[in-house]
């Protein structure tokens, strides 16, 4: 019995095993594919690529710093621009007393009325002298100033209240048109614009920046005649040499504050003490270096 005990348990050690691989006998661990010839799986290392954006036109980036672009001034203009005012403190100067802002009524009623008076003041200064002019708006006022009065004048009549005012035979024409104009369009009242001004016959870009500061209030520009013009051209002001009064304005507003545009236009008159310095390059017929304007 004993024997028979033995042999089943023998048979039965020797019966075969379930696995995990299923019935059958007992499989041998898988052998390690070979590495030869076939792909590793292993992830490989990437480079992190850092990728920039440009903002577009409606956003704004915070960290970035505006771009400064450098602007082009003379040398020395502060100094040269402190010596203008130094020169022009007495306000001795025909201009002091008989310019535009002195011309017109101040008390004459309404408003309209003093600007349209200042208009035709400075379309009379052109070419002429201050004194000159000043005597020929005299005239004009004494007899009613006003959009309705000089409309109702006739030519000859405006001719000889007016002579000897440089081109007076012009001026007489660009007066007429001129206050059509302004009774058709702005009701008697000038514009209120250096483009709408300029429109008008017989006003220049000068004409229509002194209009706008003396009449509105507002400074529009550098009113730039032959005088500026040449001064700003000897003190080497604009980047490059210009050749007419517009190409100065332009040229002097692209760099200079518009606090210095009234000492600007105050430094026509000639004056010996204090003077303003030209460049010690500067070379002219009329003036030599450290000579005064």
């Amino acid at each position: 019995m004993n024997t028979g005990i033995r042999m089943m348990t023998r048979s039965r050690s020797r019966a075969p095993r379930i696995t995990a691989e299923g019935c059958g006998e007992e499989l041998t661990p898988r052998e390690a594919p070979a590495a030869e010839g076939r792909k590793s799986h292993l992830p490989r290392k990437t480079r992190k690529l850092h990728v920039t954006y440009e903002a577009s036109s409606g956003e704004k980036d915070e960290d970035a710093e505006p771009l400064k672009v450098p602007v082009w001034e003379p040398q020395n203009w502060q100094q040269q621009l402190a010596n203008i005012r130094i020169m022009r403190s007495k306000k001795d100067a025909p201009v002091d007393q008989l310019g535009a802002e002195h011309c017109y009524d101040a008390s004459a009623p309404p408003k309209q009325v003093q600007r349209y008076q200042v208009l035709l003041s400075l379309m009379l200064s052109s070419q002429t002298k201050d004194q000159v002019t000043a005597g020929a708006m005299q005239r004009l006022r004494a007899r009613g100033l006003t959009v309705e009065n000089i409309l109702q004048t006739d030519d000859d009549m405006l001719g000889r209240l007016i002579y000897p005012v440089g081109f007076w035979r012009n001026k007489v024409k660009f007066i007429k048109q001129t206050t059509a104009i302004l009774q058709q369009r702005y009701e008697g009242d000038i514009p209120a614009s250096v483009a709408e001004l300029v429109a008008l016959p017989g006003v220049g870009p000068k004409m229509a920046h002194l209009a706008m500061a003396v009449a509105w209030g507002t400074v529009s520009g550098i009113a730039v005649d032959t005088h500026v013009h040449r001064i700003a051209n000897r003190l080497r002001w604009t980047k490059k040499v210009t050749k007419t009064p517009e190409a100065t304005r332009t040229a002097l507003e692209e760099w200079l504050p518009r606090f210095a545009f009234l000492s600007i236009l105050n430094a026509r008159p000639a004056s010996t003490e204090p003077c303003v310095l030209l460049p010690r390059t500067f070379k002219s017929p009329r003036a030599s270096s450290g000579q005064c304007l």
